[in-house]
């Protein structure tokens, strides 16, 4: 807390007065807050509500009126939980009103009996209806009141995340009390000016009327500054860690020549698409430069990522450096070492593949030669970032499948020579809000177009009746020459489950549908030699099926394979059936994809329609965005990010937009953070992101 002044600093103290001090906590609720994350003061004014429970038209039972949302408060009188069927029941809760009574019922939710007593006091929140001779809501919105709270009228409460043994009049009370206490002491990370100029309330201000709205407009208001507040620290941090990349670091520059170009060109036996011809040119002109390269290169499956990897790092052996290429499995790596094969066969580049199955030996002389400079080009794993690892000359690092890795093993990587250029590639397309936040600081390429020739896939959502009809086309093709996949959800029989098992789904194929055909199996437990064995039968057509589990999600390249059967498909989210799809579409066949599943609910029935409606991964991306929201979509905690605690990044686009723009300005304005104004502004970033994306000591 380098600056603060005595006064600050005593705030900053009183802030961190321990949880089990505030009123309405005390020494025996402290254990269950404490469940919630909350040990300060300070915490709980930052708990946010997840929701609000509109209660400005709260109503007598005679006043009111179908069709909108209205609330009313009582005692449960009687409660009736009836069976109407298999798996089917109707809960119904009769609530006594002061003038009158209301029912609330809802259907297939027997647990909610649990959350019922008689003489219990509620509020219900709903949509009433007249049935019969009385007012009923369906599914309503339940609130248990205490004995002594006073009935809500005309306000807008806050919903808050619980735990067991806390009510939500109890945490609203503990809110109120710290907020009554503690609000004035906070301080404002904003000079006056830049809250003018923005349209931003100020801190002491926006926080109270967050968590207990005056009306909706307050609500609005108090939110919006909050929701900027917390997405502008992370854009600075994010501009400022890209400044500290392009300025204070320095990386070989390795201009791609008419010459060197030529050269590597004619390695290529095919003509490159638009989008592959701007990615190179983007990448191209960032390595010709003295700055490292930090890059994100997305594209579709198939779209051809591989083939701009090998141009950048084919830029750097032209050059005199080396090039390190790290997959997250040895299938994946090993495939991308067959690629660099067949394209560099004639070539004097030498290569090695590094990957933690490789025998003592063998990996002792593979270090040497990387050491020495006697290797250009090194596939590989993680193995590849473990501390004996020295490279000579690394000029260039490339990422496949950037998200399934680390902050902690980018960074590593990175620190094996003398900051190399980065490039970092993803075949699952990212939606843009989640881009401007988890890679705020790479620069971004995009490929959309397919490589030439490349056929489209067909998909299917298919229910039991049509399972024959499928086989039966299934087998046709195979007959015709093609490959094909069986995926399923899981490695073998599971008591918590009924999703198809692999090893069942196997036993049952070949002594069914396929027994007239050569299957082979594979999955994620399997060690790498049986692996590697089974994938090199299927791509030389050995194996004609190969009944799998997701563990060929990610970039095998079989382009005979045109064919693929998902079992239970509502088990995968909708990123992975894409990513599941794209191993049928990397020939000139066209690819046929059937899903067998059962919609589980209204998102999973949306997902599965969105899957079979497209085939762009850029919409589906968005899709899978609007219908999950971030969550760990692109593993957060992974990254080292600390989860937003208030910013929700499907509602707050505009806003990111707004903040990530003022950010940039500002870190153009002031590089370092270090004028006087912009003190506690640069502390709350080094607090909140200074050690997730390694900013050091900053200003």
């Amino acid at each position: 807390m380098v600056g603060m002044d005595s006064r600050e600093k005593s705030s900053a103290e009183v802030l961190a007065t321990p949880v089990q001090f505030l009123k309405g906590v005390g020494p025996h609720r402290t254990e269950v807050v404490g469940r919630l994350g909350l040990s300060t003061a300070g915490e709980v004014l930052f708990f946010f509500p997840r929701d609000y429970q509109d209660m400005t038209d709260r109503r007598e039972v005679t006043d009111l009126e179908e069709g909108s949302l209205q609330s009313v408060c009582g005692v449960v009188e009687e409660i009736d939980l009836r069976t109407t069927g298999p798996g089917r029941c109707i809960l119904g809760v009769l609530v006594r009103c002061r003038t009158g009574h209301v029912r609330a019922v809802w259907f297939n939710q027997p647990f909610m009996r649990e959350k019922f007593s008689n003489g219990q006091r509620v509020m219900l929140s709903g949509k009433p209806k007249y049935e019969g001779l009385v007012w009923q809501m369906a599914h309503p919105r339940v609130e248990t009141l205490a004995e002594d709270e006073q009935e809500p009228t005309g306000e807008i409460l806050p919903v808050y995340p619980l735990t067991e043994g806390l009510q939500q009049w109890q945490m609203r009370k503990i809110v109120r009390a710290a907020l009554e206490t503690y609000t004035d002491l906070l301080e404002e990370v904003f000079p006056a000016e830049y809250l003018e100029a923005h349209d931003l309330w100020p801190l002491r201000r926006a926080l109270p009327e967050v968590h207990f709205p005056s009306d909706h407009e307050s609500l609005e208001k108090a939110r919006r500054r909050l929701v900027y507040q917390e997405l502008f620290i992370l854009q600075l941090a994010l501009a400022v860690k890209r400044h500290r990349q392009h300025d204070e670091h320095r990386a070989p520059v390795l201009e791609a020549t008419a010459l060197i170009d030529a050269r590597i060109r004619r390695l290529f036996p095919f003509e490159l698409t638009a989008g592959q011809q701007q990615a190179i040119d983007e990448i191209a002109a960032d390595m010709g430069g003295p700055m490292p390269m930090n890059r994100l290169l997305q594209g579709d499956v198939g779209s051809g990522k591989t083939v701009v990897a090998v141009y950048a790092m084919l830029l750097a052996v032209a050059h005199g450096y080396q090039a390190a290429m790290m997959a997250p499995t040895e299938v994946l790596a090993r495939q991308h070492a067959q690629t660099l094969e067949k394209l560099l066969a004639a070539g004097k580049v030498r290569r090695a593949q590094l990957t933690g199955g490789l025998p003592p030996k063998q990996r002792s002389a593979v270090l040497e030669q990387i050491a020495a400079g006697q290797v250009d080009l090194v596939v590989g794993t993680q193995a590849i970032i473990q501390d004996d690892v020295s490279f000579a000359k690394l000029g260039l690092v490339v990422i496949d499948e950037q998200h399934k890795f680390g902050v902690r093993q980018r960074a590593t990587l990175k620190q094996a020579g003398p900051y190399p250029h980065y490039l970092v590639m993803t075949a699952t397309p990212i939606p843009r809000t989640v881009t401007m936040t988890l890679f705020g600081d790479l620069d971004i390429s995009t490929l959309r177009d397919s490589p030439p020739g490349r056929q489209k896939v067909n998909t299917y959502l298919a229910g039991e009746d049509k399972r024959g009809q499928w086989w039966e086309f299934f087998r046709k093709k195979l007959t015709e020459g093609r490959q094909g996949y069986v995926v399923t959800p899981l490695v073998e029989e599971s008591d918590h489950s009924a999703a198809a098992n692999l090893e069942e789904t196997y036993e049952s194929l070949a002594n069914g549908e396929l027994e007239a055909f050569r299957l082979g199996l594979i999955h994620g437990r399997m060690s790498t030699e049986e692996k590697d064995a089974v994938m090199d039968e299927f791509r030389c057509g050995e194996i004609q099926v190969l009944v799998c589990t997701s563990v060929v999600e990610v970039g095998l390249d079989v382009p005979n394979a045109t064919l693929m059967t998902i079992e239970d498909g509502h088990w995968f989210g909708l990123a992975q059936l894409h990513q599941l799809r794209g191993r049928i579409s990397r020939g000139s066949f066209p690819g046929f994809c059937c899903v067998f599943a059962e919609a589980t609910g209204e998102e999973s029935a949306e997902r599965l329609r969105a899957f079979t409606s497209t085939t762009d991964g850029f919409e589906l991306a968005e899709t899978d965005f609007a219908l999950r929201g971030p969550g760990d979509l692109f593993g957060t905690r992974q990254h080292g990010l600390p989860p937003l605690m208030i910013a929700d990044l499907r509602r707050d686009t505009e806003l990111l937009n707004e903040a990530r723009r003022d950010a940039q300005t500002l870190v153009i304005a002031d590089p370092g953070l270090s004028k006087p104004d912009h003190a506690r502004l640069r502390r709350m970033m080094m607090v909140r992101y200074g050690k997730a994306l390694e900013l050091g000591d900053v200003g």
